[in-house]
């Protein structure tokens, strides 16, 4: 199908957590590089995984507007706070439908209980209001000016439930955390076949056979590529399946992976992973 449709993706800069303890490796405790992803028609657009903070989703807003199309849905790929938590205030703001996945809408509720604990601990008075308006469209299915869009499930990635946005017209992919491109993967969930499980999402991903895949957490100076994408995030949890038989406590896991994949940015993550496996 021919089609007028665009994407674009904004790349968040890493921002500071309310934690004092420094990562291993002497780095202060950041969280990653979220990707915002904009596809577009020649009227309208639709926007993938709003961002976490009020401050984020304000530049995230004004970004939106001054593309000068109606937004229409806002798509939620799996739900960790950081990728939805902005979304009931875009969605009022543009006057949009939050659209998601049956599990996703249950992860995101848990998230939104789980906040004060949580989220809000790492960041004081940063997150707006974060009622869960999220509904499922039928079939898993909308549009953007007759080209369709799929909400495609593929279960456990960093989290469960995830799901990930197809756009064949585009032959896209915009992947929430089943795929990372040139950031440290967060491996918190990843006890026991968690692992096994992100490596069959990934499967799925592929088998859409995109030729671009936007990742939920990205280096902003690295493209999109899928092939390369899907690879570096299969080899690092391959990595991490053999270090962790391999090494016997978070520390030397840790310093293990660094060693494999020096240049991913954020190892705050990778010790938030490491901690939780060896716990």
């Amino acid at each position: 199908m021919s089609t007028s449709l665009r994407y674009e993706v904004l790349v968040t800069d890493q921002i500071p957590q309310n934690v004092t303890d420094l990562v291993p490796n002497g780095d202060r405790r950041l969280f990653s590089p979220l990707s915002i992803t904009l596809v577009s028609g020649e009227r309208d657009a639709v926007l993938v995984d709003p961002p976490l903070t009020i401050e984020q989703t304000r530049a995230v807003g004004d970004w939106v507007e001054a593309q000068g199309k109606r937004l229409t849905h806002i798509f939620v790929t799996h739900g960790h706070g950081d990728h939805w938590f902005g979304a009931p205030a875009l969605a009022e703001r543009f006057g949009a439908q939050v659209v998601a996945s049956a599990g996703t809408i249950a992860q995101m509720r848990l998230n939104a209980k789980i906040r004060p604990q949580f989220w809000d601990a790492l960041f004081p008075g940063q997150i707006g209001d974060t009622p869960v308006t999220a509904a499922v469209p039928e079939g898993n299915r909308f549009e953007l000016e007759g080209n369709e869009l799929r909400i495609v499930e593929v279960g456990h990635s960093d989290t469960d439930e995830t799901s990930v946005l197809h756009v064949p017209s585009l032959d896209l992919v915009v992947a929430g955390d089943v795929i990372y491109n040139g950031v440290h993967q967060f491996l918190r969930e990843a006890a026991g076949d968690g692992i096994a499980r992100w490596l069959q999402a990934i499967g799925t991903v592929e088998s859409l056979r995109p030729r671009f895949v936007v990742a939920g957490h990205k280096d902003r100076k690295l493209d999109d590529d899928a092939a390369r994408t899907i690879e570096e995030t299969r080899a690092y949890l391959n990595a991490a399946a053999e270090l962790l038989t391999e090494n016997d406590t978070a520390l030397d896991f840790f310093n293990a992976m660094l060693g494999r994949f020096p240049h991913r940015l954020n190892a705050g993550a990778l010790w938030g992973g490491a901690t939780a496996l060896y716990a």
